[in-house]
């Protein structure tokens, strides 16, 4: 098998000081919108949103002012989990292919791996709005792999929390499964992943134990 890992980001890689919705709000106070955004907001965090809500409420930033600063508000309130960085050089140095695979929009998740520094530490990123496609769709696995030279059907592994999109997605793909799960049991009316771990750190122990 190639050594290719995708890694989910969010609460895999990195988690949130304070939940999106929180920061929604706080946004929305400072800059003269009203509660009735918010949901808009949650539900498209887009540019276009955004063009939107300023011609609707009249507020005294463009648009492209209020996304920009939505978006860096949202890359300031992540960080990094503890070792995850350190367990990325660690693959990489020992001839892993480390891809980002994530849902989300571009401009968000990409604002969150170039603050965070992971940008600079994986291979390579994929995600699915430019994809066109999201997790647990296999065709996502298949872009990620192909995004860093790779051809999913020579192997890999998928490092993420989330049971339905990472997990099973996974298995759909037909690729390795870790699942990060500080405390869960895993449901067993699903297939069960084939390892189950604490952190990033513990994923890449287990990638770096195997065979070849």
């Amino acid at each position: 098998m190639q050594r290719l890992v995708l890694v989910d980001l969010d609460h895999t890689l990195v988690e949130r000081r304070c939940p999106t919705t929180e920061w929604t709000a706080e946004f929305c106070a400072e800059r003269g919108l009203p509660p009735a955004a918010e949901p808009a907001i949650l539900a498209a965090p887009t540019a276009e949103t955004f063009e939107r809500l300023a011609a609707a409420h009249g507020t005294d930033r463009s648009g492209p002012d209020l996304w920009t600063r939505y978006v860096d508000g949202l890359a300031e309130r992540v960080y990094v989990l503890p070792g995850a960085l350190e367990a990325v050089g660690r693959l990489r140095a020992a001839g892993w292919t480390v891809t980002v695979l994530t849902n989300g929009y571009t401009a968000i998740q990409g604002a969150k791996l170039a603050r965070t520094g992971l940008l600079e530490a994986v291979d390579t990123v994929c995600i699915s709005e430019e994809a066109g496609a999201r997790k647990p769709d296999p065709e996502i696995f298949r872009v990620a792999a192909r995004s860093s030279g790779h051809d999913l059907a020579a192997g890999a592994w998928m490092v993420g929390n989330n049971p339905a999109t990472d997990i099973l997605g996974a298995q759909a793909a037909g690729v390795g499964s870790i699942w990060i799960s500080p405390e869960l049991p895993w449901q067993a009316d699903h297939p069960a992943p084939d390892h189950a771990v604490r952190d990033v750190p513990a994923a890449a122990e287990v990638l770096l134990g195997l065979p070849g």
